[in-house]
C-alpha cells in the first residue's frame, strides 16, 4: 500500500470520528499539502527513520511553499505530528511491520517572542475607537480588558453576559469554516475545557458593554446592518484601523497579549490570570508573559533601591 492511500483511510476511518472538526480539517491540510506531496509515493515499506528524517530537514530550510524557504518550528512539528500518528496507527493495525515514527529528532522549539501594544498605542486604539462611534469596533476594546480571543468575541451572545453581576460567560468559539467556494461561520466548544470561564467585567468597560447590548442581534458584536460577522472581516477591520493610526501591523490575539501584559505590569498574581485567559495552569501564563513578569520585578526592585536611598 502507498503512504497517500494509508494517509487517506487513516484520516476518514481514525482521525475523523475521533476528534474535532476543526483538528480533523488541520490535519488533511497538512497531510494534502505537505506529507502526501513529497511521501505519498513511497510503499509503506520503503518509508525509512533516514527519509523521514532527511524530509524534516527538508521542511525547516525549504518547505514553505510560498517562498521556497523554511517553514516555521511549530508548523513543522505539527507535520511530524501527523506522521507519528498516522504511522503509529498503522503498526497498530497491522498495516506496516515496524513503527519508525518515533526515530525522527524534532526541530527544537524556539521560544516565541509574545508581542503586545505599547501603552501609548492602547491609548490610541481606544480613543480612535470612541471618537468614531463605531460600536461594532467596542469589541476591540472589549478584548484589551478581558483578554478574550477573536473567535469568543465573536461568538458571545447576549445571554452570556451578566449585566448585574458585571460578568461574561465564555462557553464557545466561533471560526469561519470554508464551505465550497464560500466561508461560513462555524461555532463549536472552545479551545480547550479550561477556556470555560466567568470574566468579571471592570467598571471602565460597562459603558461598551451596555451599548453593545442595546443591537438588535443575539450577538454582542454584530455588522452595522445586523447581520453575523465573519472571523476574518473583523479581524480586516481591526488590521485597518492600526493602519489609519499607522501603528505597526500585529494580529487581533495581540489583543489578548497586551490585557495579560497590562494585567501583570498591574500587579495581578499569575494564578487569576491563568483563570480569566483560560489557560490550564498557571505555568502556561508565566512561560507565555515570564517578559513581563521580570519587567514588574525589576519596578519593584527599583522602588525597594529608591527607599533605601531615602534612608
Amino acid at each position: 500500500m502507498k503512504y497517500k492511500d494509508w494517509i487517506e483511510t487513516w484520516l476518514e476511518n481514525y482521525v475523523k470520528p475521533s476528534v474535532k472538526c476543526r483538528t480533523y480539517e488541520r490535519y488533511r491540510e497538512l497531510a494534502t499539502l505537505h506529507v502526501v506531496k513529497e511521501l505519498g509515493d513511497f510503499e509503506m515499506h520503503e518509508l525509512t527513520a533516514p527519509i523521514l528524517q532527511l524530509y524534516t530537514v527538508h521542511l525547516l530550510t525549504a518547505g514553505n511553499l510560498k517562498n521556497g524557504g523554511g517553514l516555521e518550528t511549530s508548523t513543522v512539528n505539527c507535520i511530524i505530528t501527523v506522521i507519528q500518528n498516522s504511522l503509529k496507527k498503522a503498526y497498530a493495525v497491522g498495516a506496516t511491520d515496524d513503527y519508525i515514527g518515533d526515530k525522527i529528532t524534532r526541530p527544537s522549539k524556539k521560544a516565541g517572542e509574545v508581542t503586545c501594544f505599547s501603552l501609548e498605542e492602547q491609548k490610541n486604539i481606544e480613543a480612535e475607537i470612541n471618537s468614531r462611534r463605531n460600536i461594532k469596533m467596542y469589541g476591540v476594546i472589549v478584548c484589551l480588558y478581558t483578554g478574550l480571543r477573536v473567535g469568543e468575541l465573536l461568538a458571545l451572545e447576549k445571554t452570556d453576559v451578566d449585566v448585574k453581576k458585571r460578568t461574561i460567560s465564555v462557553t464557545k468559539t466561533c471560526r469561519d469554516e470554508k464551505c465550497g467556494n464560500k466561508f461560513m461561520r462555524r461555532t463549536d466548544a472552545p479551545k480547550t475545557p479550561s477556556s470555560v470561564r466567568l470574566i468579571p467585567i471592570s467598571m471602565n468597560l460597562m459603558p461598551y458593554i451596555e451599548a453593545l447590548m442595546e443591537n438588535e442581534s443575539n450577538y454582542l458584536i454584530n455588522s452595522k446592518v445586523g447581520k453575523v460577522l465573519a472571523v476574518r472581516s473583523y479581524q480586516r477591520s481591526f488590521e485597518l484601523l492600526l493602519k489609519r493610526l499607522d501603528i505597526k501591523h500585529r494580529g487581533f490575539h495581540t489583543l489578548r497579549h497586551t490585557f495579560a501584559t497590562r494585567a501583570m505590569e498591574c500587579g495581578v498574581d499569575v494564578k487569576t490570570l491563568a483563570e480569566i485567559l483560560g489557560h490550564k495552569n498557571p505555568m502556561i501564563t508565566l512561560k507565555c508573559y515570564a517578559h513581563s513578569l521580570d519587567e514588574h520585578k525589576n519596578a519593584m526592585m527599583n522602588k525597594v533601591g529608591a527607599l533605601m536611598d531615602n534612608v
